[in-house]
């Protein structure tokens, strides 16, 4: 059976000497593997269709079992502004690598692709500070993955806090009060402001631009590094590579 789905090209791996598999981040099913055969051939039917972080319409011919097997692609948006800024590009790989490896086959998050796919458009685009730009979707796939952070109670205790903000720490799943802080040794110090930048930014919409201050912006991207880290069990490979 044939199914066409709306999908970003998140992961690409050499499947043989003409085929490749493709990965796919889709709204209607999220993650999903395909083998395009022959795409590796100069007259290919899939040509650049393939290229990662491309947003494409895919046709899957579903297997019981086994890899699905791709039989189109077309793409529909590719997001230019990503090839005119470093920055943004590896942004966009990012994005790329945390959908790929923190999700799960066939378990769709609707809201997730929809921040996903704003994300990839914003990136590049002036004005656009790529570093506070991903904070807002690392937040939005947090939450929808259930692991997003306490920022209103301990993460540990659930004692209010209030404007006395001591510590976060991923192990714990977010801020923790002063008792509660030797438990969990990765901690690390949070500001008033780290923490409210990370409520605005939770809150979703233009949170994220008001993120101006070069501290707090490092202070956020630190807390949210730990988390993704804690979460994959190792550091993200583009990590290094996106700067506060």
């Amino acid at each position: 059976m044939s199914e066409k789905v709306f999908g970003l090209t998140i992961r690409l791996y050499d499947f043989s000497e003409t085929s490749r598999i493709g990965v796919f981040w889709t709204r209607e099913h999220g993650k999903m593997r395909g083998l395009a055969r022959g795409a590796k051939r100069l007259k290919s039917s899939f040509e650049s269709s393939l290229d990662l972080l491309n947003a494409c319409s895919i046709v899957l011919i579903r297997k019981a079992s086994g890899l699905d097997l791709l039989t189109e692609a077309q793409v529909r948006e590719r997001f230019p502004a990503l090839r005119l800024d470093l920055s943004a590009l590896y942004g966009g790989y990012y994005l790329a690598e945390l959908l790929a490896d923190l999700t799960q086959d066939h378990d769709p998050h609707p809201p997730l692709f929809d921040e996903a796919l704003q994300a990839l458009r914003d990136l590049g685009q002036p004005g656009v500070a790529t570093a506070p730009r991903l904070a807002q979707f690392e937040l939005v796939l947090l939450r929808e993955l259930g692991y997003g952070p306490a920022l209103d109670s301990c993460a540990a205790c659930g004692s209010d806090i209030g404007d006395d903000v001591l510590a976060y720490s991923a192990a714990a799943g977010g801020i923790v009060c002063r008792p509660c802080q030797n438990t969990f040794r990765e901690r690390r110090p949070l500001s008033v402001e780290g923490w409210r930048a990370m409520r605005n930014i939770r809150l979703g919409g233009d949170g994220w631009k008001g993120l101006d201050d070069p501290a707090t912006r490092r202070e956020v991207r630190q807390m949210l590094d730990d988390s993704m880290s804690y979460l994959l069990g190792r550091r993200p490979k583009l990590l290094p590579y996106l700067g506060s």
